[in-house]
């Protein structure tokens, strides 16, 4: 489990009413945020090692494929040739601008192993929510649960878990599958996720939820 930044500040929220469980919903969909080359190799700008976490991600997308769960993913990348299209963001990480479109930095992971009914969801900013049209896709497919992979946890993770609960979404971060490039902010982002926003939840206890939604459907008539 994620560590809290000490045991008299876990009790304070606690006595306060934070870290309620909004619980699994019926409908899940496993969305994996920004693990494409330019965050997941380390030698470039906004890279950091997140080997760990992919291959936590991989259990995750074995389990989801085998229950039929939809998969999206989210890469970033700037087409105006002034970086118009980044706004204010790339001023804070000017490592923004190597954000290309074609470039091999753009691709996904190939460690994910994406299949191509899964979803490739271009976005601009933090959030996945921001100026995209996930909402809509997820409410065609009648989704009422995020299973969140992916980095940075501070960043992208988190805007798009605060996005989702005001959206009315059952938002789980599966712990052993996001990541950051500092652990203080995954720590601390992990402990204030838990506490406002969503339910942070083992690697283990989310492939098990997968697996009763399979069973049902593997049963036998």
């Amino acid at each position: 489990m994620y560590s809290v930044p000490s045991d008299d500040m876990a009790q304070f929220f606690l006595q306060r009413g934070f870290g309620g469980r909004v619980g699994f919903g019926e409908r899940p969909a496993v969305l994996v945020i920004d693990y494409f080359r330019a965050f997941t190799d380390p030698s470039l700008p906004l890279g950091a090692n997140l080997d760990r976490e992919i291959e936590a991600t991989r259990a995750l997308l074995a389990t989801a494929r085998a229950a039929a769960v939809p998969i999206i993913y989210t890469v970033v990348y700037y087409e105006e040739k002034d970086l118009g299209d980044a706004g204010l963001w790339v001023r804070k990480m000017a490592g923004s601008a190597t954000l290309l479109p074609g470039t091999p930095q753009v691709e996904l992971d190939p460690r994910l192993e994406r299949r191509p009914d899964e979803i490739v969801l271009l976005k601009k900013y933090a959030s996945a929510f921001f100026g995209t049209d996930l909402v809509s896709r997820l409410n065609t497919r009648g989704v009422d649960t995020l299973l969140l992979a992916g980095c940075t946890t501070s960043g992208c993770v988190r805007a798009t878990a605060v996005d989702g609960l005001q959206y009315g979404y059952h938002v789980i971060v599966v712990e052993e599958a996001v990541g950051d490039r500092a652990e203080l902010a995954h720590q601390q982002s992990l402990f204030d996720l838990d506490a406002k926003y969503a339910d942070v939840v083992s690697l283990a206890d989310t492939v098990g939820y997968l697996e009763r939604l399979r069973a049902p459907a593997a049963a036998p008539a």
